[in-house]
């Protein structure tokens, strides 16, 4: 629906043309940062460590995101591109979508799984901006790649703000209450204005490939949770619960972060707002029916 109004505000004329471009500034540079900052700081180290789970998400995300960058690189010969695409397959929307329905479908233990895997997405979305600095900068010498990637993840909002809210929450002190509650402001508008953000994108005309979005999909819903049952049962052993976790986590639609990435590079977003919209209609089926049949295996 979010979406849906942002695309019906900007074909209707309520939001001008720059609207999308504005709003994905305040996302990235201040509500985003916001929310990753609060979600790092209110968790702290100890929740995080669970190294079975860690292992097997972990696995499932780095597997599809270099299938589908390897497949795309052949094709295309475009490392950034392919890291975005990459990235699209592999970035489950684990913080509004992933803790509700890990407690609706596990209780409150399910709460634990669902934090931990937030952070592992933006392990990858790190991971995702190394690749793409190398693509952009391909044609320099190493040591200049390697200072430009450093430079950029010093200077990039989405990759301070979880560093800084794990350091703050590693201090042991406690934010100023006017300041946590701006911070909390910030951070509830981080995901309505990104759909929005996206929404307003689509109603952009794309010479973008619709099938190339259909892959990348397919692989975040279909193959992505496969592998995601495969590793942590058959392989790890782990229990029941966290088992049922990483099919969970796993199935979710791509979340706002790989758009609001290629938002920050001013990349090319139509393939990766498609992919939002496709996987999160998609998975109101894939997610029911893998829950589904994971809970009779």
């Amino acid at each position: 629906m979010l979406i849906l109004i942002g695309y019906v505000g900007g074909r209707a004329g309520k939001l001008g043309v720059n609207s999308s471009i504005e709003l994905n500034r305040f996302v990235v540079w201040m509500a985003l940062a916001a929310q990753l900052f609060n979600f790092a700081a209110n968790s702290g180290w100890q929740t995080l460590w669970q190294p079975g789970f860690i292992t097997a998400f972990f696995l499932s995300c780095l597997i599809v995101f270099a299938l589908v960058l390897l497949v795309i690189w052949i094709r295309y010969r475009d490392l950034t591109a392919a890291s975005f695409d990459g990235l699209s397959a592999s970035y489950s929307n684990t913080g509004y979508m992933g803790i509700p329905l890990c407690v609706l479908a596990l209780g409150q233990d399910g709460l634990a799984p669902a934090i931990i895997s937030t952070f592992i997405v933006l392990v990858m979305f790190a991971l995702t901006t190394v690749f793409i600095e190398i693509g952009i900068l391909s044609h320099k010498k190493t040591h200049e790649i390697a200072l430009s990637v450093i430079k950029s993840l010093c200077t990039n909002p989405l990759f301070i703000a979880p560093v800084a809210g794990l350091m703050w929450a590693s201090s042991g002190l406690t934010l100023y209450d006017p300041i946590a509650q701006v911070i909390t402001f910030l951070a509830v508008a981080a995901t309505p204005c990104a759909l929005v953000s996206i929404g307003l994108f689509l109603m952009q005309k794309s010479a973008a490939n619709p099938s190339r979005a259909w892959t990348i999909s397919l692989a975040k819903l279909i193959l992505q949770p496969l592998i995601a049952w495969i590793i942590p049962g058959p392989i790890l052993g782990l229990s029941e619960l966290w088992i049922s976790a990483i099919i969970i986590l796993s199935a979710l639609p791509t979340g706002t972060g790989p758009f609001m990435l290629a938002q920050y590079y001013k990349a090319d977003g139509s393939v990766m707002s498609r992919v939002v919209l496709i996987t999160t209609v998609s998975s109101l089926l894939t997610l029911s029916l893998f829950r589904w049949w994971s809970s009779r295996v």
